[in-house]
């Protein structure tokens, strides 16, 4: 009786296990390709000097003191895949990570820092023709009160940022900035960084041909540069921002405190007034966010966080960059909820279905049974 119920099973157990492997594989692989695969790169003239980049922020890897370890491995996994997935189909020549690459990266020591580094080039790694630029957050280093030399020379030695950095793609000009040196206090950070804006608005203004200058200062053509750094403009709250990866409405109505969740205003018009940038993009607040800034006419995208330990749904922006134009399109990422909700549904139907059979072929047996007697 026994052996003939394991016979009328069998069958149903290889049926539940072959549609249970199909829906993790779909959930952990193939999930990532149809969603991102429905992202595009925004309308633009064709021009020889158009760049092709994605910017992503605030991936904050675990590190050995916070988060579970399957909670590092999930996060890990949907922030490798959706990364090398959307390398492979939108095939990017630069990608900008505006900060928080680590979530420890403050506290942890040698030995562990250098983990994290094999770690992020690991997750993160590119193909030939894809290059990666950095710009350091307030979980690399720590914020301005806890900023140290130490910490900061080996995260600009692992990642090779600095405080301040100009970049020239295809005659577009890209400032990368250290946030936590605009606190305009004089720190051994603070200093260097606001000689080293000074000195690419004056190679700035050369090349607008404001003033006569010497050769050594000119940067070629003129074009309004790029800002890239990790935390926000000043800005009151999040309350203006729209769209799905905003904030939810009771974060929104939240005052932000300059140089915690924004840099100071008069930081903000230093940037403004000496860089005169057509763009910025950031992250740190983990929310999306696009704002106009009337007073340098300029626009602003905040990045919302790459991991799903901080956004149920988050996105990336793709570029396309010249020296006379840019556009920009935001990609939306496959949600938890979703991929969890397919699991649910999964086991739900694996269950149901299981007992339906289970059920029907006791009946057929006893019937059978009785049948035989």
């Amino acid at each position: 009786m026994r052996l003939r119920y394991w016979h009328l099973c069998q069958p149903l157990l290889v049926k539940v296990c072959l549609f249970l492997i199909g829906v993790f594989i779909f959930c952990e692989h193939f999930v990532y390709q149809l969603v991102l695969w429905q992202c595009n790169w925004p309308a633009s003239p064709e021009s020889i000097n158009n760049i092709k980049a994605i910017f992503i922020a605030d991936t904050h890897l675990l590190g050995p003191f916070r988060g579970h370890w399957f909670d590092k491995l999930r996060r890990e996994w949907q922030m490798y895949k959706t990364f090398q997935t959307a390398v492979a189909l939108h095939q990017p020549e630069h990608i900008f990570v505006l900060g928080d690459l680590l979530d420890e990266g403050q506290y942890v020591g040698g030995e562990d820092f250098d983990n994290y580094v094999r770690r992020f080039y690991s997750l993160f790694s590119t193909p030939d023709g894809t290059e990666l630029h950095v710009v350091p957050g307030n979980h690399d280093m720590g914020f301005h009160y806890r900023l140290h030399p130490y910490l900061n020379d080996r995260f600009s030695r692992a990642f090779n940022s600095s405080m301040v950095k100009l970049l020239s793609i295809k005659g577009s000009y890209f400032v990368l900035i250290n946030s936590m040196a605009l606190e305009g206090d004089g720190c051994f950070l603070c200093k260097p960084a606001q000689d080293r804006i000074s000195l690419i608005s004056a190679k700035l203004k050369c090349s607008r041909k404001d003033r006569e200058c010497p050769k050594s200062m000119k940067l070629g053509s003129y074009s309004q540069p790029i800002i890239l750094q990790h935390f926000p403009l000043y800005r009151e709250s999040d309350e203006e921002c729209s769209g799905p990866d905003s904030a939810p409405d009771i974060e929104k109505r939240k005052k932000f405190r300059q140089r915690w969740e924004c840099i100071s205003k008069e930081s903000t018009d230093m940037l403004l007034d000496y860089l005169n940038p057509r763009l910025v993009i950031d992250g740190h607040t983990h929310n999306g966010c696009h704002k106009y800034h009337a007073y340098g006419k300029v626009h602003e995208y905040t990045v919302p966080s790459f991991s799903w330990r901080n956004k149920n749904n988050p996105s990336f922006l793709m570029g396309i960059i010249s020296p006379d134009h840019f556009n920009i399109s935001k990609c939306y990422m496959p949600e938890e909820t979703t991929v969890l909700l397919i699991y649910a549904v999964s086991i739900i139907l694996v269950i149901i279905y299981s007992v339906y059979k289970i059920k029907s072929r006791t009946i057929y047996i006893r019937k059978y049974s009785s049948h035989m007697k």
